[in-house]
C-alpha cells in the first residue's frame, strides 16, 4: 500500500512538475508571441511610415520633374525669346547702318543743295542789282519827262517803262508823235549799252470801243505796239531779234474803265525789259 502511494505520489510529482515546466514554457512563449507582436506593429507603423515617405518621395520627384520640364520649357522659351530678340537686333542694326548711310548721303546733298541755294540767291541778288542799276538808267534817262506822262517801276524782277497815250499818240492812232519818239530814243540809248536786255512792247487800251481807223481795240493796241517796235529797231537799230510786240486791248486794265481818270490810266504803252536769266535758270534746274 505504502508502495503504491510512493508510486502515486511519485506520479503526481513527475505530473506537476512538467507541468509547472509547460507553464513556463507557455508563459515565455507567449511573451515572445507579445514581442513579436510589438515588432510586427512596429514593422507595420515602419513600413506605413516608409510607404508614406515613398509616396512623398514620389510627389517631390514628380514635382522635381514637372519643375524640370517647366524649367525647359521656359528654357526653350527664352532660346526662342533670345533668338528673336538678336534677329531684330541684327535688323535693326541692319536698318540702322541703312538710316546712317542715307543720313550721310543726304548730308552730302544737303551741303550741295546749300551750296547750290546759296549760289542761287548769289545770282538772284546780282539780277536784283542788275535790275535796280537799269530802272535807274531809264529812270535818268527820261529824267525831264513829267510823272503824268509816263512811270518807270520794277515789277516781277522785270523794268515797265509805261508810257502815257497823250505822250506817244493821238486818240486813236498808232502814229508815234515827235515827243514820243524821242523819249523812245532815249530808252534806245539805254537798251543798246546791254543787248543781253530782252524787249517787250505791250499795248494798252480803255474800254471804249473804237470807231474810225481800227476794226477794235485788239487791232489799235497791237497796231500801237508795232510803231513802237519799228521805231526802236529801224530809227535807234535795237536788234529787232531783243523785241516782242504785243496788244491786249482793255483787258489788262490798270485802273477803272468806269472814269476818264480811270481810262486815261489804261491808255498806255508798256516797254518791259527783262535782264539775261539763263544763268538763274541754269542753276533752278
Amino acid at each position: 500500500m505504502k508502495f503504491i502511494q510512493l508510486v502515486l505520489i511519485s506520479f503526481f510529482s513527475s505530473f506537476l512538475f512538467v507541468a509547472c515546466v509547460s507553464k513556463k514554457k507557455f508563459v515565455e512563449a507567449t511573451n515572445a508571441i507579445s514581442e513579436l507582436r510589438k515588432d510586427s506593429s512596429r514593422l507595420e507603423d515602419d513600413l506605413a511610415s516608409v510607404r508614406n515617405n515613398l509616396r512623398e518621395t514620389k510627389q517631390s520627384i514628380e514635382d522635381l520633374q514637372k519643375k524640370y520640364n517647366d524649367l525647359l520649357s521656359v528654357k526653350s522659351l527664352k532660346e526662342q525669346e533670345l533668338s528673336s530678340a538678336q534677329q531684330q537686333l541684327s535688323n535693326t542694326q541692319q536698318q540702322l547702318n541703312s538710316t546712317q548711310e542715307k543720313l550721310s548721303s543726304s548730308a552730302l546733298t544737303v551741303e550741295e543743295q546749300q551750296k547750290r541755294l546759296e549760289a542761287l540767291q548769289k545770282l538772284i541778288d546780282q539780277q536784283r542789282s542788275v535790275v535796280e542799276n537799269l530802272r535807274k538808267s531809264i529812270d535818268n534817262a527820261l529824267g525831264q519827262y513829267k510823272a503824268e506822262d509816263l512811270d518807270v517801276f520794277v515789277k516781277d524782277g522785270k523794268v515797265y517803262v509805261s508810257l502815257q497815250e497823250k505822250l506817244l499818240f493821238k486818240s486813236g492812232s498808232a502814229v508815234v508823235g515827235k515827243e514820243g519818239e524821242e523819249a523812245l530814243g532815249k530808252i534806245a540809248q539805254v537798251l543798246n549799252n546791254d543787248p543781253k536786255i530782252k524787249i517787250v512792247v505791250e499795248g494798252h487800251t480803255d474800254s471804249i470801243p473804237i470807231r474810225r481807223t481800227f476794226e477794235d481795240n485788239w487791232a489799235l493796241s497791237t497796231a500801237r505796239a508795232v510803231s513802237i517796235v519799228r521805231i526802236l529797231t529801224k530809227n535807234y537799230q535795237v536788234d529787232p531779234a531783243r523785241v516782242v510786240a504785243s496788244g491786249h486791248s482793255y483787258f489788262d486794265p490798270r485802273d477803272t474803265n468806269a472814269t476818264p481818270e480811270g481810262r486815261a490810266l489804261n491808255r498806255r504803252t508798256e516797254i518791259i525789259l527783262s535782264p539775261n536769266l539763263d544763268e538763274l535758270y541754269r542753276l533752278m534746274q
